[in-house]
């Protein structure tokens, strides 16, 4: 056990999943199927039937045998975590598992040594904070502090991202995820022309293409709040890259509660965002760090395959 304040990760045997306490509420990995709600979801959102699932496995496990140079696992956990996001359409699924790994390759910055061991400085910050509990419609959510949490200074852009990353990634290892989806929030208390510096246009390329084209998630909605006036200069470099989809999903809340209200239920959002969840007095950034690392063998478990280098002709030992 690991222990800070009111918080701490328990495992009671080594392959029992962790869980961390969070204030009044328990952050717990879900890897089970979660019953017959998810399922009906499943059916009603994603066209998940047996027949749907069977052909759609059979078709992309046939595509994935099929190009050249690519030897990944087809198991069909692997397969599910792409075709749930695009509704069980094979050629769609395989598109962006092709465009998923090519990011990788393609950005060794954000992916190279991605490891929870390696993501110390952020993940025990208080600025990457998965949320412990669920909407009523079964989403996960993503708390980022963007302002007055980060230190620009001590913690680059990139290693904030490279910490997204892992959260995200952590969470679509759920079939609950896979199906319901997740909402980030972004609080921009404390935003300072200082961060708005270090915001990049090369830098949001980057974050909107793997949002965007890459990453295999049903992102249901991306909430700013707190925001000064100038999130506005963020905003104009993030804009060109945008396409209609994304900014459907992008909302913007100031300090409007209701507003944020509409579309996270109160019994899961922050006390502080206008909700009934009690964060822990302390800071968490410790305790998410230490419960990441229990999945440290999971995240090195999936390594990127050394000949899917050939398959985009990526030269060995880019950085």
């Amino acid at each position: 056990m690991e222990r800070q304040g009111d918080q701490a990760v328990v495992a009671t045997k080594s392959r029992d999943l962790p869980y961390l306490k969070m204030g009044s509420s328990t952050l717990k990995a879900e890897l089970d199927d979660g019953g017959d709600f998810y399922a009906e979801k499943a059916k009603n959102e994603l066209r998940e039937t047996p027949e749907v699932v069977e052909q759609a496995l059979k078709d992309f496990k046939a595509m994935l045998k099929d190009e050249p140079g690519l030897h990944i696992a087809d198991d069909d956990e692997f397969c599910w975590k792409f075709l749930r996001p695009c509704k069980w359409y094979p050629k769609n699924a395989f598109e962006m598992m092709k465009r998923f790994y090519k990011f990788k390759l393609n950005n060794p910055r954000y992916y190279l040594n991605l490891l929870p061991s390696n993501e110390k400085k952020v993940l025990s910050s208080d600025i990457v904070i998965p949320l412990p509990n669920r909407t009523a419609n079964g989403c996960r959510l993503l708390l980022v502090n963007c302002g007055k949490a980060w230190n620009p200074k001590v913690i680059s852009t990139d290693e904030i991202f490279r910490s997204v990353i892992l959260s995200l990634e952590a969470a679509i290892a759920e079939p609950r995820t896979q199906i319901a989806g997740i909402h980030v929030i972004l609080n921009m208390t404390g935003l300072t022309l200082t961060h708005v510096t270090h915001i990049t246009p090369s830098f949001a390329a980057s974050v909107t293409d793997w949002i965007q084209r890459c990453l295999p998630c049903r992102l249901k909605g991306i909430h700013i709040v707190n925001q000064p006036f100038i999130f506005n200069m963020i905003y104009q470099i993030f804009k060109p890259f945008l396409l209609e989809k994304t900014r459907k999903r992008l909302h913007f809340h100031g300090t409007n509660r209701e507003s944020l209200l509409s579309f996270v239920d109160e019994n899961v959002l922050p006390v502080e965002f206008g909700g009934k969840y009690e964060m822990p007095r302390e800071s968490i950034g410790q305790g998410i760090y230490d419960y990441f690392c229990w999945f440290e063998k999971d995240f090195e478990g999936n390594p990127l395959p050394f000949t899917y280098r050939l398959l985009f002709d990526i030269p060995i030992g880019r950085k």
